[in-house]
């Protein structure tokens, strides 16, 4: 996992994190990817990938950055400050960096 891009944030370890959220990166990529057609939410996304929904909504933000894939993550309201979310992924790249 040596060659993957680091991640962000000021509390960001890589000794201590790297390869806890590469996992849990690859785990929500393989959700979103299998549910392509459908409309989540971070509470689905956190109870599959089993990942706080902050740890969630921080890697669907990841998804977006050129380093992990340039992908695109499509948002809408659902109802009372609830979104949905469904993952776009660029066709450029066989699968997430």
């Amino acid at each position: 996992m040596d060659n993957h891009p680091e991640f962000d944030g000021a509390a960001y370890d890589s000794a201590r994190d790297k390869d806890r959220l590469i996992t849990q990166k690859q785990t929500i990529y393989n959700y979103m990817t299998s549910h392509a057609k459908q409309w989540v939410t971070l509470r689905q996304i956190s109870k599959f990938c089993q990942a706080p929904e902050s740890s969630v909504s921080a890697q669907l933000r990841n998804f977006r950055k050129a380093k992990f894939g340039s992908h695109t993550v499509h948002r809408k309201h659902v109802k009372n400050g609830l979104f949905s979310y469904q993952l776009e992924v660029n066709e450029s790249i066989s699968e997430t960096k």
